[in-house]
């Protein structure tokens, strides 16, 4: 069979050498292609006698998929895959796999950080500092993590790694998902109603995926329903949020503020983008899923996809239909 990485997956050579030298020692033909592309055309000419093609967080567009002839497998280093053509891939009946549970930690640990930064003005401080000001004269006083209700949206294992890292600090935990789940209550989450959680909390931390059913998923209207005083945090995916909405919220400080790390496109964000000029908006370009710890930990993931795939007993399958 014939393998292609069609861009890099955060690790260096010596590694993926060691990952890769299996199928090759099989007899398999593996590729790795050092530098992203996000022209079809490229990526069609990259892709298109592959068996199984592997991508991290670039798209890889239906009309990409469908002149895949060979195409038989689709491993996702990533936990989302709405970055890839799945109706062409249910169609060709391409099997997509992902790399769930990489990110947890770095994910988790990063909504943490947001939080505390922007509730104890760590950037402004930094700012100030800088400028020769003061706390007082650059109004840098904050509040405690430990005193605040968070409220969870999205229970699955970043949820639930967020809520035990906030837990930690001594936080109140609420949850709103599709199902509720023994582990998110054994972690101290409370189930209530997204209007509930919406109201009550202080700090509202975003953990659902992309879907048709979740675009837009906290729209101006539930956006209205948060304190005056509360802060979101978005490290799930950008287009569950209406940003532009929340820009508005943001300037009309009808929520005190928010951390966002991703957007309706990958960065680099346009100018005119609505929440670069937002009040109290601490933005990062899509990191929450990158450390040096969570790069080993997806690539052995993915390449581990791989040989249960050619083994017969595929894992991480995902549902696409």
């Amino acid at each position: 069979m014939k393998i292609s990485l069609l861009e890099p997956i955060g690790i260096d050579g010596a590694l993926m050498d060691e990952l890769s030298a299996p199928l090759k020692a099989a007899g398999n033909e593996f590729v790795f292609y050092p530098e992203k592309t996000t022209d079809p055309a490229e990526l069609y000419e990259r892709a298109k006698d592959s068996d199984i093609v592997m991508i991290a967080n670039n798209p890889l567009p239906n009309e990409v998929i469908e002149k895949c002839e060979k195409l038989k497998m689709l491993d996702v280093a990533f936990t989302g895959i709405d970055h890839v053509g799945l109706k062409a891939c249910a169609e060709k009946g391409v099997m997509v796999c992902n790399a769930a549970g990489y990110s947890n930690e770095t994910v988790s640990e990063l909504a943490v950080g947001m939080a505390i930064s922007v509730l104890r003005k760590i950037n402004a401080g930094d700012k100030a500092t800088r400028e020769g000001k003061t706390m007082a004269s650059a109004g840098l006083m904050g509040t405690e993590l430990g005193t605040k209700t968070v409220g969870i949206i999205g229970t699955g294992r970043i949820g639930i790694m967020t809520a035990r890292l906030f837990k930690a600090f001594g936080c109140r935990l609420l949850g709103y998902s599709r199902s509720e789940r023994d582990e998110a209550k054994q972690a101290g989450i409370e189930y209530v109603s997204l209007e509930e959680l919406l109201k009550e909390s202080d700090i509202v931390s975003l953990h659902i995926p992309s879907t048709a059913a979740t675009k837009g998923f906290l729209s101006a209207e539930r956006i209205a329903l948060m304190k005056k005083s509360a802060i979101l945090i978005n490290c799930a995916r950008g287009a569950v949020v209406d940003n532009k909405a929340l820009a508005d919220a943001l300037n009309a400080e009808n929520i005190a503020g928010a951390a966002i790390d991703v957007f309706d496109m990958e960065p680099p964000i346009p100018a005119d983008y609505p929440l670069l000029g937002a009040k109290n908006t601490l933005l990062t370009p899509h990191v929450a899923f990158a450390s040096k710890e969570s790069m080993i930990r997806r690539a052995k993931i993915v390449f581990d996809n791989i040989y249960a795939y050619l083994d017969g007993k595929p894992v991480n399958v995902c549902d696409i239909k």
